[in-house]
């Protein structure tokens, strides 16, 4: 029985682990944390059997202990205490943004195997995560839907000479506005970027796919975890989002990973590895697709993506300063505060005044991440 911790349990992906947990006869769901839906926190604890669970907002903390008899934590040591007490086999991280930096470090330094979902923990925090799960023993398994497939098609490749994999694919669906040029994107509203036509995601992660800031964020996270040079790193277009990735290797072929998309399928992999488990999902229909598109990524109208390569390839904080200004920016979008197309203005010009330094420490990306975040601040008061 493997005992499992989910932190960020009532966003999408904490919601469809839970369904996974109550169909399987391993997984002993221990503890589960949530920001501020203490409602359905307890919902879930109460269901679930969970007697101990963790709240980031006080105030709906004291509401929730009003509520229920169980344990609940809260304050800056919340998570720690939460993961330490729980003694779990295996987190699941599926915390939103860079506040899952800590709960990934946490994990790590306890020698803990990490379900990551948390894209930006790789982004900010680098090398320094990587180095830390090196360092303890403990295993890094991914959960975007990408990075799942790369991590298996990599493992399919074990065992062969250096140089056999030449090459990493990433695909991305391109948004609810693929296709739209620049000039179309100037007045979309909130509303049509959280329309995403493949996946059903949260308000972040949808603007994200919508500017492609998603996929530059996830060939950040690619090149961390897999230790591949940017230049052998590509996104491509795919509407149909039916290839999630596909590796290129010396002898001319290739091997990628399809099925329909649903992410019950990494998050399954990921917490019943090394088995895979029974799904009941359709089988992939070739003969009803019929046939699957590709095109180039149109960088003019999308430049998100072209702004996280840069900055994965100057290194240090740079990802984190393009981190902490794309979710001040993404925050300020739905809020009404700023225009679709000034997420990238406001990225790029906090970049610009960035003072990029070395990452030696978690202290150091704390700090740029601070700085980042209020020089993005000021760049949104100068577009108002």
């Amino acid at each position: 029985m493997r005992r499992l911790v989910i932190l960020g349990s009532t966003g999408s992906i904490g919601e469809q682990a839970l369904e996974l947990v109550a169909a399987a006869d391993d997984l002993e769901l221990v503890a589960i944390s949530a920001e501020r839906r203490w409602e359905r926190l307890i919902a879930q604890a109460q269901q679930h059997g969970v007697r101990r669970v963790a709240i980031a907002d006080e105030q709906c903390a004291e509401l929730a202990r009003a509520a229920w008899d169980g344990e609940v934590l809260s304050g800056p040591e919340a998570l720690a205490t939460l993961i330490v007490a729980a003694e779990p086999d295996l987190v699941l991280n599926a915390i939103v943004g860079s506040a899952g930096l800590a709960a990934t470090v946490i994990t790590l330094s306890e020698g803990i195997d990490l379900a990551l979902a948390n894209k930006e923990s790789l982004v900010v925090g680098g090398e320094l995560v990587i180095e830390l799960a090196a360092a303890t023993g403990a295993r890094l398994l991914p959960v975007d839907s990408e990075h799942s497939a790369l991590y298996q098609l990599i493992a399919s490749e074990n065992g062969q000479p250096p140089g056999t994999i030449e090459r990493l694919t990433l695909t991305a669906s391109g948004g609810p506005f693929r296709g739209r040029r620049r000039e179309d994107l100037e007045a979309v509203t909130v509303e049509e970027a959280l329309d995403h036509p493949t996946w059903q995601m949260g308000g972040k992660i949808s603007i994200d796919s919508a500017t492609l800031m998603n996929k530059g964020l996830e060939l950040i996270e690619a090149h961390q975890l897999f230790g591949v040079a940017y230049n052998d790193l590509e996104v491509v277009v795919h509407p149909q989002s039916i290839v999630h990735a596909m590796i290129s290797l010396a002898d001319g072929s290739s091997l990628a990973h399809l099925g329909y998309p649903d992410m019950k399928v990494p998050i399954a992999y990921a917490l019943h590895w090394p088995q895979r488990t029974k799904l009941e999902l359709a089988p992939l229909d070739l003969e009803q697709l019929g046939s699957l598109n590709f095109e180039a990524v149109d960088n003019e109208a999308f430049p998100c993506l072209s702004l996280a390569l840069a900055a994965g390839r100057e290194g240090g904080t740079a990802p984190c300063v393009l981190n902490a200004a794309n979710e001040v920016a993404v925050a300020a979008f739905l809020d009404r505060r700023c225009a679709f197309l000034q997420i990238a203005e406001v990225i790029e010009a906090t970049l610009d005044d960035a003072e990029i330094m070395q990452s030696y420490s978690f202290e150091t990306l704390i700090d740029a991440d601070r700085a980042a975040r209020a020089s993005a601040a000021e760049h949104l008061v100068t577009l108002a």
